[in-house]
């Protein structure tokens, strides 16, 4: 059985079970949501859940399941309000997190978008003891619905001192390094390396991430010189990768066209990216 299926027995079960369960918790049937008044506040539970498991189990099971999860969420949304005044203004305190694509077991039930075909972006709540990764179920409890306000959030409270500078690779090649010790939050600057590097940037750049804190850039200018430094770029990525106390990626990726990040493999640039090997062959050769 689908889970809408089961949506009018179950949100039925749903208004005999609340007044017994959780009396001052009401259905609303426009948003398909249990509202659990909690002090001043209010959190609200989608039914998907509850309807997904049904959907699963014979129907004789249906009213067992859908008290555990009025229960359940009635625990939750004690918690998550408790979490909500300790905060204070929780929205304040979300960030966005830039990571390597994750797998499907892992990023279930988190607050993640994909940020192109190989990072996630997760949203985060900052702070120092109670923070970590934004769950749907601390999400939808939180009323945190629309979230486009993350990302400036993380500009503005995180990346806005952001050190730039440029440091010796190869004898007359530099890396630029943009880089805030500490910080979890430089690597959501991924998208938007070209502010960066010096204009025009026809080509692109080398990019790496090596750790949450750091970015490393090398625009892409001639044949020769991407072709010495991108094995020695390559290395010192993985080395900071492997030393570093909050890893990201251990990969080289060329930032080009509509923020787009190609991996690349050092010294196989044709089987890695027939797009790259292509760039390099129309590059100037001085």
């Amino acid at each position: 059985m689908e889970p809408l299926d089961a949506a009018a027995d179950v949100h039925a079960l749903i208004r005999d079970v609340l007044p017994v369960v959780a009396p001052t918790a009401w259905f609303d049937s426009g948003t398909s949501e249990v509202v659990l008044p909690v002090g001043r506040s209010e959190a609200r539970a989608s039914t998907w859940t509850v309807l997904e498991r049904c959907a699963r189990e014979p129907r004789g099971a249906w009213p067992r399941l859908v008290r555990e999860w009025v229960r359940e969420v009635g625990d939750r949304a004690f918690l998550a309000v408790g979490e909500m005044e300790l905060f204070g203004d929780v929205r304040e305190l979300l960030r966005l997190r830039i990571v390597p694509k994750l797998a499907p077991r892992d990023r279930e039930g988190l607050v993640v978008v994909p940020a192109g075909d190989h990072f996630d972006a997760m949203v985060m709540i900052e702070h120092p003891r109670y923070g970590g990764p934004l769950t749907k179920a601390r999400a939808g409890l939180l009323g945190l619905r629309k979230l486009g306000y993350v990302m400036t959030n993380t500009h503005d409270r995180e990346l806005a001192d952001v050190a730039v500078r440029d440091q010796p690779l190869l004898p007359g090649r530099d890396v630029r390094v943009v880089t805030k010790p500490g910080s979890r939050y430089v690597s959501a600057l991924l998208s938007e390396v070209d502010q960066f590097l010096p204009g025009p940037n026809e080509h692109g750049a080398l990019v790496g991430v090596p750790s949450h804190s750091t970015l490393l850039l090398y625009p892409i200018t001639t044949a020769p010189a991407v072709r010495e430094v991108l094995p020695v770029f390559a290395d010192v990525v993985r080395e900071m990768h492997a030393a570093a106390d909050d890893p990201c990626a251990p990969g080289v990726y060329w930032s080009h066209g509509e923020r787009r990040l190609t991996p690349l493999a050092p010294g196989e640039e044709s089987e890695g990216s027939a797009e790259f090997a292509s760039l390099l062959a129309r590059l100037p050769e001085a």
